[in-house]
């Protein structure tokens, strides 16, 4: 990113590199700012490091990506960058537990792209630099939902953000909440079309809310699991899962 220097004169740039481009809800994301001078000295307010994703493009009729910004962490402070002076800022930015995942098993979710996006704020002017992509990897405590649903034999469909519930604090987490969809297997094929799983996760705990999509006439089955991170590596989530769907409403009128 090169600032804009009204005077047409050589800008200051800024660079960002990632040394932790994979992380995951909950984790850290480190790297450096990287500040070059132009030719001539500049006063910095302040260097803003912010979380950023779209999602609401999955709904957006014109294909429009809208980026929305997940966290924002402050890097540096007041600084003054010299002509053409190097100057290198470590950060390490926390990476909120309501993150979005963008890959599972090393495989990238269509739609789900993530990035930062460095701020720098001289005077009246704010730069923003295009985004550097983050590949967001589930938690252990998601992964073994994720895996069991894998083990079952349900197919990966899609991966969506949805607004959140009114219910969440507006100060707090991200205003938007994660839907990874599966096909349902063969002997499930008919009676279900898809089960939709959202994480609710958060440093203490992890909600695990599911949803099975029956055929018109049927209710939708909903089902909600709150338990520590802990507790969710112990679970025996394939027979939870399977467990679930057998208790579904109109199942034993088929």
């Amino acid at each position: 990113m090169r600032l804009s220097d009204a005077d047409g004169a050589s800008a200051p740039s800024v660079t960002t590199v990632l040394a932790t481009p994979r992380t995951q809800p909950g984790g850290v994301l480190c790297g450096e700012v990287r500040l070059k001078g132009g030719d001539a000295g500049v006063a910095i307010d302040q260097i803003c490091l912010g979380l950023v994703t779209s999602p609401y493009a999955a709904h957006e009729a014109d294909g429009h990506r809208t980026n929305e910004e997940l966290s924002q962490a402050q890097v540096s402070g007041p600084a003054v960058l010299r002509p053409g002076e190097e100057k290198v800022i470590t950060f390490q930015a926390a990476i909120p537990w309501r993150t979005p995942i963008s890959e599972i098993g090393g495989r990238h979710l269509p739609g789900m792209a993530l990035g930062v996006r460095t701020e720098v704020a001289i005077a009246t002017i704010v730069g923003r630099s295009d985004l550097e992509l983050v590949a967001v990897k589930p938690a252990p405590s998601q992964s073994r939902v994720l895996q069991a649903f894998a083990r079952l034999g349900f197919p990966f469909k899609s991966a969506v953000l949805q607004p959140s519930r009114g219910e969440d604090p507006p100060h707090g987490p991200p205003p938007f909440l994660q839907k990874i969809a599966f096909y349902c297997p063969g002997h499930h094929a008919g009676v279900v079309h898809e089960v939709d799983v959202t994480f609710v996760p958060s440093s203490s705990d992890l909600v695990v809310e599911l949803q099975a999509d029956q055929p018109p006439g049927r209710p939708t089955h909903i089902g909600r699991f709150r338990m520590s991170h802990e507790e969710a590596l112990r679970t025996d989530w394939p027979s939870e899962i399977d467990r679930w769907l057998m208790t579904r409403p109109g199942r034993a009128g088929r």
